[in-house]
């Protein structure tokens, strides 16, 4: 019975994602079910995770995006594996740079123009079809082949794997998505159909007089005259049709710099391109990877070697984007002059390959490309002068010597990215660093998820691609705190606002593991080696570590498994350039004591793992909203350590820095016999706290030897 309602209900979702599905498939319906159906029962989990709840006409659909979430399978695929399998079904493959080339089981074998089109993330087992975009996980690799093995069928349609059935509100957003990319197309202009003088103001405002107008013909771009942008179009598809535009603004600065705005349609996390790909030889063998499109129109007329720009500039490296990458023997990496790029460029090496990738070098010399163009440098030599991506384990000063003026010539750039809300916290730690270690720690119930979830969210604002691991707070009363902090609004009061923040929140790159309680270290660590893979994640929060203790060995001492796991956590943000916060809950401590760099629970490896030491202070004996404050103990970047005063408001569920002198500290009512010599020590007391409340907010170890 129950597989008979399965089946009925399998035949829904096939009339609901494809209507046209019956009439194009080369084998007999049931095995369409049955491939769905296996699906359906062997992965229940995923299916729920990407599921949609179709609401009626007039009430609101609620979905669940596994955008959102991270996860993996519970044994993760590897390379091994996946030859074996194609060796054991006899499928012929080629081993690539980052990906198995495979023959397309979706194309006829007498119509394939290329006998290996059919590409396979050697790191996630995902896969893409080049000739029918069809793409999808290792397991429907699997499902399909069973299928043509028992159907003896040479070749299956594109249609039998069916994506998840979308809402009804999904369809009418990516419709009018559609619509609008067909709007700001028809409505832009063709360059060479503007008068020349607006061009020429045109070209000023971006600063690219020097590229010609048969290069901005040869590539498309047209100009948005409404908001005085240039359009970008995304071609794909067999038919090379038109799948996205980018529109780019410019608005000049003081200096005489320009500042750079995009809006890409659709959303960018929806649609992935590659900028002047189209333009690209199937034959060519050597290609330029640029961060922006204007870098990738500089070089394209400087060297006439093909060039192409990423969708979202150095924050990511789709994996999808890969296979598109794989027919390069030379891939030369110039994503921009500043120290951000440049380690980019390194990561974004690693995905596609140490032995085919250079490196240019950021430098006086070697500014990015349209600047380079318009300074009138040879961008053939630059290229040519690029260094190899793979390096020797052992390396000597002449060639880390460029690294290091780099260093010293970009101080606020190595110094990281810049707290918003924070200018305190800029102050001691300088700002937030790739590969680096922060442990933080403070009272029970003092707020430390609250306050670490601004801080991730104030960077994760600015682009730092984020990874939240919760193993305490599920993610929906996660979400709600920081929704509620991104808005600065208590939301339940006004819930006819929530589309507009939603919205606007879920354009960040922020994503959550979907672990909670107790959890075992080597699930954690895989999930967030693959996140770092799939979206180029810069920052992980783990909350909190004793978490993940319980799941080890307990015959084995508890210090010693935290030592383990500090130290995983330690190799990982080091060798994936990727920065790592680590809540610990402190020791036990009584409630008139300040806690201190000793009072974190465990070892002292800890603390001599870490590369920052941050402590949410809480004077629990004092009422008012200035008792909790900041403190850095450990700072190895320059030293600087300091503690400044925070107020938390509960409106917005955010912290704050007081105003100076704004609040003094009140002693709790004590008992009556606390009276006498203990209430000369409760005056003094009072005197040390209204002295620290008209103090300045932040000093700073170094400030004070200076003083």
């Amino acid at each position: 019975m129950w597989r008979n309602l399965l089946l009925r209900g399998t035949t829904c979702l096939l009339q609901v994602a494809a209507p046209r599905f019956l009439h194009q498939r080369p084998f007999p319906p049931f095995s369409c079910v049955r491939l769905l159906t296996q699906r359906l029962l062997h992965r229940p989990p995923q299916l729920l995770g990407k599921g949609y709840f179709l609401a009626h006409s007039g009430t609101r659909a609620y979905k669940k995006d596994a955008k959102s979430t991270v996860d993996i399978p519970t044994s993760p695929v590897t390379i091994t594996d996946i030859k074996q399998y194609l060796r054991s079904k006899e499928i012929p493959f080629h081993d690539g740079y980052s990906c198995l080339h495979i023959p397309s089981m979706f194309i006829n074998p007498s119509d394939r123009k290329d006998s290996y089109s059919l590409f396979i993330d050697k790191t996630t087992g995902q896969f893409v079809c080049k000739d029918t975009l069809v793409e999808g996980s290792w397991e429907d690799i699997q499902d399909c082949l069973e299928v043509m093995q028992k159907q003896e069928q040479d070749f299956l349609s594109p249609h039998v794997l069916l994506g998840y059935p979308e809402s009804m509100e999904e369809q009418e957003e990516r419709e009018t998505e559609l619509r609008e990319v067909q709007r700001i197309w028809s409505s832009s202009v063709p360059l060479t159909d503007v008068p020349e003088e607006e061009v020429l103001l045109v070209k000023t405002m971006f600063q690219i007089s020097k590229v010609s107008n048969a290069t901005l013909k040869k590539f498309g771009v047209r100009l948005f005259k409404p908001t005085k942008s240039l359009v970008f179009p995304w071609f794909g598809g067999t038919d090379s049709s038109l799948k996205g535009v980018k529109l780019l603004s410019a608005q000049s600065t003081d200096n005489n710099k320009v500042i750079y705005k995009e809006a890409t349609v659709p959303k960018c996390n929806s649609f992935y391109s590659l900028f002047g790909l189209p333009l690209v030889g199937r034959m060519e063998a050597e290609v330029v990877l640029t961060g922006s499109e204007l870098d990738t129109l500089a070089v394209s007329q400087a060297t006439g070697l093909p060039s192409v720009a990423l969708p979202r500039g150095v924050s990511c490296l789709p994996p999808i984007l890969l296979p598109y990458l794989e027919q390069f023997k030379r891939v030369t990496l110039w994503l921009g002059d500043d120290i951000r790029s440049w380690e980019a460029s390194k990561i974004f090496s690693r995905k596609l390959g140490l032995r085919r990738c250079s490196l240019v070098r950021p430098g006086e010399y070697r500014p990015c490309p349209v600047e380079a163009l318009a300074q009138g440098k040879n961008l053939g030599h630059i290229i040519k002068s690029s260094i190899p991506a793979a390096h020797k384990s052992i390396v000597s000063f002449k060639q880390l010597r460029e690294d290091v003026y780099g260093e010293l010539s970009n101080t606020e750039q190595v110094a990281g990215v810049k707290w918003a809300r924070f200018p305190e916290l800029n102050r001691i730690l300088k700002g937030h660093r790739k590969g680096e270690l922060t442990v933080f720690t403070g009272p029970t119930g003092s707020g430390k998820t609250t306050f670490i979830s601004e801080v991730a969210l104030d960077l994760c604002m600015q682009g730092v691609n984020t990874l939240w691991g919760s193993f305490e707070i599920n993610n929906v009363r996660l979400a709600k705190v920081m929704l509620t902090q991104f808005a600065m609004q208590r939301l339940e009061d006004n819930l006819e606002r929530y589309d507009f923040w939603a919205d606007k929140f879920e354009e960040l790159p922020l994503y959550f593991m979907t672990f909670h309680g107790q959890q075992n270290i080597k699930a954690v660590l895989d999930t967030m080696q693959h996140s770092v893979y799939l979206y180029d994640i810069n920052h992980v929060i783990i909350d909190n570590l004793q978490f993940m203790m319980g799941q080890e060995n307990l015959s084995v001492d508890k210090f010693a498994v935290q030592d383990h796991i500090i130290g995983a956590f330690r190799k990982f943000a080091t060798n994936s350039s990727c920065h790592v916060t680590l809540v610990i809950h402190p020791r036990k401590e009584e409630d008139d004591r300040d806690l201190q760099t000793a009072s974190i629970f465990g070892s002292a490896k800890a603390s001599q793992e870490a590369d920052n030491v941050l402590i949410l202070q809480e004077k629990k004996l004092v009422t008012c909203p200035g008792r909790r404050s900041l403190q850095v103990t450990k700072n190895r970047f320059d030293g600087d350590v300091g503690i400044f005063p925070l107020d938390f408001l509960k409106s917005s569920l955010t912290f704050e820095a007081p105003i100076q002198g704004k609040h003094k500290l009140r002693k709790v009512a004590s008992k009556p016999e606390n009276e006498g010599g203990e209430g000369k020590k409760v005056e003094v007391k009072k005197e040390k706290a209204a002295k620290t409340a008209k103090a300045p907010r932040t000093v700073t170890e170094k400030e004070s030897v200076q003083q």
